[in-house]
C-alpha cells in the first residue's frame, strides 16, 4: 500500500467516510472530525507512519490537503 493509500485509509477508517469525501475535507466539515476525532486521526497517522508530530503541526492539521504537507515535513512522501 502506498503512503497516499495509507493516508486516505486513515481518514476513511477514522471518520467512516468514503474516498469521494476526502478532497477538500476540512476540520469540522463533518461531525466525526471534531476535537476527539482529530486526536484519533493524529494517533492513527503517527502509528501508521511511525512518526511523532509536534503540537503545532497537530494544531495546524486543518484539512486533508494540509495534512499531506505537514506529514512531508516528517519524511512521508506522497
Amino acid at each position: 500500500m502506498s503512503n497516499q493509500e495509507k493516508y486516505a485509509q486513515a481518514f476513511i477508517d477514522t471518520f467512516g467516510i468514503t474516498q469521494e469525501n476526502l478532497v477538500g475535507l476540512k476540520y469540522q466539515d463533518i461531525n466525526e472530525w471534531d476535537s476527539v476525532g482529530h486526536m484519533n486521526l493524529m494517533t492513527v497517522l503517527e502509528d501508521e507512519f511511525d512518526i511523532e508530530m509536534d503540537i503545532d503541526d497537530i494544531t495546524d492539521f486543518s484539512s486533508y490537503e494540509e495534512g499531506q504537507k505537514i506529514l512531508q515535513k516528517y519524511g512521508v512522501d506522497f
